[in-house]
């Protein structure tokens, strides 16, 4: 259901109403080309990301959808069915994802979770804080996080210490 506001003077209307995919659709091309002027980069730089975990069954076992927009990676979506949650299913499809986005010449993902989903499991997966949005409903709050997809070469998992001369 639509209703209509204000009407101004020029012709123009405002309406207020539920889901318009026509509107979704216009606004995101809209701010596309924003966007891609803004950032030098063109439509060919940014591409969808999925990853489906299914059982011998064809059954959805989870999945994770995201995108990459020239060289980062970013995470829409992450579940994992309630009986396969400690299977490790949720660190294969981030690994297998956050592989993919390399391939893709990603260097940097993005990701938020309210904090009565994941957080710390993306702390575990070596992604840090950023911020936190407040507010979300049940006094919750959206934690964001980045994490560098640059993987140290081989042998150099961690920093270098000199001899010392003792």
């Amino acid at each position: 259901m639509t209703h209509d506001h204000d009407h101004g003077r020029d012709g123009a209307a405002l309406s207020v109403g539920h889901g318009d995919a026509a509107l979704a659709k216009a606004l995101e091309q809209g701010l596309d080309a924003f966007n891609f002027a803004a950032t030098h980069t063109t439509p060919e730089d940014q591409g969808e990301l999925s990853v489906k975990a299914v059982d011998e069954n064809g059954g959805l076992i989870g999945g994770l959808t995201g995108w990459t927009w020239s060289g980062l990676f970013g995470i829409d979506m992450l579940w994992v069915r309630e009986d396969s949650r400690q299977d490790g299913w949720g660190s294969r499809l981030l690994r297998a994802a956050e592989d993919e986005a390399r391939r893709r010449g990603c260097d940097r993902a993005n990701v938020s979770s309210f904090t009565f989903q994941a957080p710390d499991f993306y702390r575990r997966h070596g992604y840090v804080e950023t911020g936190r949005a407040l507010g979300i409903p049940g006094g919750a709050e959206d934690v964001h996080f980045h994490k560098s997809l640059v993987q140290a070469p081989p042998g150099n998992e961690g920093p270098v210490h000199a001899p010392s001369d003792s």
